[in-house]
C-alpha cells in the first residue's frame, strides 16, 4: 500500500486549531437551540404600586425583584406611543395622581397588554404590562421622585448560566479531541528527543524511523545522517591512532637491537626508556580497542558490580570494602562498567592505599563513590587527572606513576553510558571519585 505523503506540522497545526474552534462552535450552538428562549421578567401595574406602596416588591418568577428610591430629578422622558401613554394611565389610575407626575423610561421597554388568562396580545391593551428592564419614576408631593427599577441580579441570570453551563460542557466534550490531536503532533518531536537522548548515550545506536510532518521527517533525516557521520568520524579517528600507536613500535624495535652497542650505563637508561614507550603504545592500543569494541547493553546492577570489584581486591589482601551498596539498576555493558569500577579502585588502592565504596540512587541517577586515604590532588590537577598519559608522580616512574590512562577509561565509559565523573578532595583527607550515570527506565 502506497503510502501518504507527510503533512507539514503547520497544516496539521492549523487544522488541530479550526477542528477544534469548530467542534466547539457546533457543540455550544447545538446545546444553545435545544435549549428553551429565556424568559423576560413581565410586571403588571399592580406589581409596581406594590412596589410603591411597600417600599419594594419580592423577587418575581425569575428572581428580580423592584426596588424603591428617591432622587431628585426624573428619570429621561421618552417619546411616548399608544402603549406607554396607556400603561401610565392605568397606572396614575390605581395610583390616584395626576398621570404627568409618571414617567416610564428606558427607550428599549416593551409594553405589552394581556388579556383574560390568555398569551400576550401586542393589539389589545386590556392589562398593559412591562416587558424586561426600565425605569419608572414617580413625583411624590415633595417635588421628590420615586424611583421604581428591576434589582440588580447577582451573577448571570439562569438563562445565562444555562448558555454558560452549556459552552463549558461543550469545551469538556472538545477537550479529548483537542488532546488525542496534540499528542499525536508531539509524539514524534519527544521521539526524536529520546532518540537525541539514547545517542549520546550510546553512539552505535540504530538509526530512528519516525513517522510524522514533512517538518519532522526532514528532522529524522538529518538526525540520522549526523549520527552515520558521527560513527565514521569516531571509526576513522580510533583506526589512526591504532595504526600510529601499531605503527611505533617498528622504530622502537630496532632501537632496542641499536643500543646493544651504547655503553653499559648508557645501554641500561635506553632499555627503560624504550620499556616505558613500548607499555604506553600498549596501552593506548588497548584503549582504543576497548573504546571501539563496545559491548550490548543489558540491564546491570550496579551494586552487584561494585561489590564484585571490592571482593576480588580484597582477596589479594587489599584493604577495600562497600559501605552502602544500594540496589541501583541502569542500562549498560556489564564489562566495560566492571573495567570502570576495576580503574577506581586500583587508582585508591595504589595511591590512597585503602578503597572504600558506595553506592545509591540520587535525583535520577546511580552513583558511584569510591574514597581513598591517601594525600589528595591539587585542585587544578582534579579536572586534568582524567587526561590521556596525564600523571601526577614526577618520577614518571611504571611503578608508581602509572601509564596515565586509567581515569581517561573511567570517564570515556562513564560518558558513554551517559554520565560523567568527577574528582574531589575529602574533607577527612583523602579523594573522592563520583560517577553519576543515568538510572535505566
Amino acid at each position: 500500500m502506497k503510502r501518504l505523503p507527510p503533512v507539514p506540522l503547520f497544516v496539521q497545526a492549523l487544522g488541530l486549531v479550526v477542528a477544534t474552534l469548530i467542534a466547539a462552535q457546533a457543540a455550544a450552538l447545538l446545546v444553545i437551540l435545544s435549549l428553551p428562549p429565556p424568559t423576560p421578567d413581565v410586571y403588571t401595574i399592580n406589581d409596581v404600586v406594590a412596589a410603591i406602596r411597600h417600599g419594594g416588591s419580592p423577587a418575581n418568577s425569575d428572581g428580580r425583584a423592584l426596588t424603591v428610591n428617591f432622587a431628585s430629578r426624573p428619570p429621561p422622558r421618552p417619546t411616548e406611543g399608544r402603549r406607554r401613554l396607556k400603561f401610565r394611565a392605568d397606572l396614575a389610575a390605581a395610583l390616584g395622581i395626576d398621570p404627568t407626575r409618571i414617567v416610564v423610561a428606558q427607550p428599549g421597554l416593551r409594553i405589552l397588554a394581556f388579556k383574560g388568562g390568555g398569551p400576550l396580545q401586542e393589539t389589545r391593551l386590556d392589562h398593559p404590562l412591562l416587558v424586561g428592564g426600565f425605569v419608572l419614576g414617580v413625583q411624590g408631593r415633595d417635588g421628590r421622585w420615586l424611583m421604581v427599577k428591576p434589582a440588580a441580579g447577582f451573577g448571570p441570570d439562569p438563562w445565562r448560566q444555562r448558555v454558560l453551563l452549556a459552552l463549558i460542557l461543550a469545551a469538556v466534550g472538545v477537550s479529548p479531541l483537542a488532546w488525542l490531536f496534540a499528542r499525536r503532533l508531539a509524539a514524534p518531536m519527544t521521539a526524536l528527543a529520546t532518540a537525541a537522548e539514547r545517542l549520546g548515550r550510546d553512539p552505535r545506536a540504530e538509526p530512528i524511523n519516525i513517522v510524522g510532518s514533512s517538518e519532522v521527517a526532514s528532522a529524522v533525516r538529518s538526525f540520522n545522517e549526523m549520527q552515520e557521520r558521527l560513527a565514521r568520524y569516531v571509526a576513522d579517528r580510533t583506526a589512526m591512532v591504532g595504526a600510529i600507536a601499531h605503527d611505533l613500535r617498528t622504530p622502537l624495535t630496532r632501537l632496542r637491537f641499536r643500543i646493544e652497542a651504547a655503553p653499559d650505563p648508557l645501554r641500561a637508561e635506553l632499555a627503560n626508556d624504550i620499556d616505558e614507550m613500548d607499555q604506553m603504545i600498549g596501552a593506548a592500543l588497548a584503549f582504543v580497542r576497548d573504546g571501539s569494541r563496545e559491548g550490548p547493553h543489558c540491564r546491570v546492577d550496579l551494586a552487584s558490580v561494585v561489590e564484585t570489584v571490592m571482593d576480588e581486591a580484597a582477596l589479594t589482601g587489599a584493604e577495600a570494602a562497600v559501605e552502602r551498596a544500594d540496589r541501583v539498576v541502569v542500562d549498560g555493558d556489564p564489562l566495560a562498567l566492571k573495567r570502570l569500577t576495576a580503574n577506581l579502585v586500583n587508582n585508591a588502592l595504589t595511591f590512597g592505599r585503602r578503597a572504600q565504596g558506595r553506592v545509591y540512587a540520587d535525583d535520577g541517577m546511580a552513583v558511584v563513590e569510591i574514597d581513598d586515604e591517601g594525600p589528595g590532588m591539587a585542585d587544578g590537577e582534579l579536572e586534568a587527572a582524567f587526561e590521556p598519559f596525564h600523571r601526577l608522580e614526577a618520577s614518571r616512574s611504571r611503578n608508581t606513576g602509572g601509564i596515565g590512562l586509567g581515569l581517561a577509561v573511567v570517564r570515556a565509559i562513564a560518558r558513554a553510558h551517559g554520565g560523567d565523573v568527577k574528582l574531589a578532595n575529602r574533607q577527612a583527607g583523602g579523594l573522592r571519585a563520583r560517577v553519576s550515570l543515568p538510572l535505566a527506565l
